[in-house]
């Protein structure tokens, strides 16, 4: 068994409890707040992946060869490509956080 700590704020704490006291199984709840977090991440993924293809279509390079660069300071600090390597920081990011929780 688990026993969580978490640092929330008091009326958090009592609204969690009742939501907790009434699911017939802590497993299945805990597991579907899992799986919602997951499918947030994924969402997330593809939502940045189409973002970033519209870039590596204006731009005819791979995010990973842009970013590399960029990281080397062979390209621009123009806006477009400041929000392309943001994208690509999220993208890795968020990636990072879905292979933990699978």
């Amino acid at each position: 068994m688990l026993n969580l700590n978490l640092n929330i704020k008091p009326r958090t704490e009592e609204r969690l409890k009742k939501i907790l006291d009434c699911a017939d199984d802590q497993e299945i709840f805990a597991q579907n707040i899992i799986a919602w977090q997951i499918a947030e991440l994924k969402k997330s993924i593809l939502n940045i992946r189409l973002d970033i293809r519209e870039f590596e279509d204006r731009y005819s390079m791979s995010a990973e060869d842009f970013y590399r660069r960029f990281e080397q300071s062979e390209a621009d600090d123009t806006e477009d490509f400041i929000i392309w390597s943001g994208l690509y920081e999220m993208l890795c990011e968020n990636e990072r956080r879905l292979k933990g929780l699978e």
